[in-house]
């Protein structure tokens, strides 16, 4: 077990390694955001792909209404917010705007039970933590000096 210091920061089992972590250590933020873009743009390419019809459909089926828009929307959001997310770009906007339609996909779970919500609760939380915390130090956000 990893001994505390006075600071109240545990130590490392091996100081050696603090140089490397120290290198490193702003890396973990565009990773996931980089990700969880990437991630999210699979999703929006298949529904892309398989047409407005077929997600408005499933929209309406849902109980979203207008269920084309929604579809719309899902589909925008899921490539282009994705792709955004992924380089950075407008960073907070399409996070919050994607944190919102997980909301709104959690609580239409809601009533499959946690199992079925779970996924889509991870996911919004995700969204909504890049939204708070935006492009961060390797992003286009950061290259242009403006965040919405």
């Amino acid at each position: 077990m990893a001994r505390k210091t006075t600071a109240g920061e545990p130590t490392l089992f091996f100081p050696a390694l603090a140089e490397f972590y120290a290198s490193v250590s702003d890396l973990w933020y565009p990773m996931i955001r980089i990700m969880a873009g990437a991630f999210l743009f699979t999703h929006g390419w298949m529904k892309l792909h398989s047409g407005v019809a077929g997600v408005a459909g499933f929209m309406a089926k849902s109980g979203f209404a207008p269920p084309t828009a929604f579809a719309y929307a899902a589909i925008f959001l899921e490539t282009v917010g994705a792709v955004c997310i992924a380089a950075g770009l407008f960073t907070r906007f399409f996070a919050a705007a994607l944190a919102i339609e997980f909301a709104c996909i959690a609580w239409l779970y809601s009533a499959q039970g946690f199992g079925k919500m779970e996924p889509v609760l991870i996911w919004g939380i995700l969204f909504f933590a890049i939204a708070l915390r935006g492009g961060g130090p390797y992003s286009l956000d950061r290259v242009i000096g403006k965040e919405l």
